[in-house]
């Protein structure tokens, strides 16, 4: 058996743990909405048609800020679409997802249904097909109080007070081919830059998020980062990273050390940030906003994409991935990642929640239940507080083909001083052998364990479906404290959680 160390020093602080790290992304796509979210037949339907069920699993899962309504899915959307008495809404053609929306939930509905979640919403204007008079339009109708024609007609629609929504993307994925209205870093600079200033005009205390890049494999990576906030720095409060992750070719300890590269994303963003606020002579500080992350098997959505022009189903089964206990392993190790990169990382999002690439499934008229990937992210969710705490290291490595040599372990830790309380969170990228994990602990004062939740499989194609929802679970796994070393053993392709209380 191998070995490995850490060391929890509350003096490596990161940064404190923002809760809005914790997000999630819905975006009307597949069955994420209806069939998901919103099935008004269902047994366990609402008096407003949103499945129950599925709102105690999104509770559960703890997701904080919501980004909404897309996506890819924003860049065609008409907002007004989605307000006003649901008979007289059309029904559109989505071109993203070849799909047709119906829009029979929109902007009002879906904010109750975050009142029921008990997330907040964080909203993207369409800047491919629209441009500044419609975001600033959404934005007063969203968040003015009354008084005008647009914050009037939210009261007739229902809604009395305002929507107050505090975070805003400017856009989605500019820089893809595949984005309507896609244009060069420099057009798009220009645009968000016009964009943001008529909508602080309107509202100066709303956050805004610019489009930074839709991944690190783009070939205008870094330079798209610099030219976009070369015109926005003064403008926005953060930048977009989008990053997905899939076993490529059966190279699964490539992808099992997924984490080393959004590592590598989030530090050279950081990096040309803060060139381009240096060129200025600039105090400020510009932060990522992780808006869309997970494990997702994007090489199979051209298989399943409806295409034809006479071919346009409402809520078709796409994007609908089952994941295995493998992929739970990277996803909580880009959890990891997120947290290490706390003291940036002011936002992020997983992509998505429900049937769309997501960590709670459902059947229509049938049950929901929780991928592998839920695991983690709830896990982390209730018990990351505090602050993230940087874990000095000493580990065996991993040969890849894609990240060269790395850390067969991988780590975070998390301290809550005033509750007395902390957290670590550990990944054994290895394939083979089983790894011994001392740590040191002894900068904490006196402390129990309270939880352990080891996540593994001897099977790491383990996965929960219909058939077997509950197939794979989190386990409580024997742990040793003995003079402020807290010692484990873990597995191949394994993640755990420990929680710690101080005693003294």
């Amino acid at each position: 058996m191998t070995a490995a160390r850490l060391t929890v020093d509350p003096r490596f602080a990161i940064g404190p743990v923002r809760r809005r790290l914790f997000g999630g992304f819905v975006e009307h796509l597949g069955r994420h909405i209806y069939d998901g979210l919103y099935e008004p037949g269902h047994p366990e339907a609402d008096g407003r048609g949103f499945r129950r069920d599925v709102i105690a699993l999104v509770r559960e899962l703890g997701v904080s800020t919501i980004r909404y309504p897309g996506g890819n899915f924003v860049s065609g959307f008409r907002w007004e679409d989605s307000v006003g008495p649901r008979v007289a809404r059309p029904r559109r053609l989505d071109l993203a997802w070849h799909s047709t929306e119906t829009n029979q939930v929109g902007l009002h509905e879906f904010s109750d249904w975050l009142d029921a979640v008990g997330s907040d919403l964080m909203l993207a204007v369409n800047l491919g097909t629209r441009g500044t008079l419609e975001a600033i339009d959404l934005l007063e109708y969203a968040n003015v109080p009354d008084g005008s024609t647009l914050s009037q007609r939210r009261i007739d629609n229902g809604r009395a007070a305002p929507f107050d929504v505090r975070v805003w993307c400017l856009g989605n994925e500019m820089d893809g081919p595949w984005q309507l209205g896609h244009r060069s870093a420099d057009d798009y600079g220009k645009l968000a830059s016009r964009t943001a200033k008529g909508m602080r005009q309107l509202d100066p205390s709303i956050e805004l998020v610019v489009c930074g890049s839709s991944g690190a494999q783009m070939p205008t990576f870094g330079d798209w980062e610099r030219v976009v906030l070369e015109h926005t720095y003064d403008d926005v409060d953060m930048i977009s990273c989008h990053a997905y992750y899939q076993e490529h070719d059966g190279d699964a300890a490539s992808f099992l050390a997924s984490a080393v590269d959004m590592d590598r994303f989030i530090e050279a963003v950081v990096a040309t940030a803060d060139h381009v606020g240096a060129a200025r002579g600039s105090a400020k500080r510009i932060d990522i906003s992780f808006d869309e992350w997970n494990v997702w098997y994007i090489d199979r959505v051209d298989a399943v994409k409806p295409t034809a022009i006479d071919d346009w189903p409402v809520a078709p089964r796409l994007l609908e991935d089952v994941y295995s206990v493998l992929d739970a392993v990277v996803f909580g190790g880009l959890l990891i990642s997120l947290l290490k990169h706390a003291d940036r990382v002011a936002s992020a999002s997983l992509a998505q929640l429900v049937n769309v690439i997501a960590p709670i499934m459902t059947e229509p008229g049938g049950p929901a239940w929780r991928q592998t990937t839920f695991f983690p992210f709830a896990i982390t969710s209730r018990l990351a507080r505090g602050h993230a705490v940087r874990l000095p290291l000493e580990a065996p490595t991993l040969d890849t083909a894609r990240y060269g040599t790395v850390p067969a372990v991988d780590a975070v830790a998390t301290v809550d001083d005033e509750a007395g309380t902390a957290a670590v969170f550990v990944v054994h990228r290895g394939l083979e052998h089983p790894v011994a994990v001392d740590i040191d602990v002894s900068a904490l004062g006196e402390v129990e364990v309270v939880e352990t939740h080891l996540l593994h499989d001897d099977n790491p194609g383990a996965a929960n479906t219909l058939d077997e929802p509950e197939r794979v679970r989190p386990r409580a796994v024997e742990t040793r404290l003995v003079n402020g070393i807290l010692s484990v053993s873990l597995p191949p392709v394994a993640w755990i959680a420990l929680s710690l209380r101080r005693t003294g």
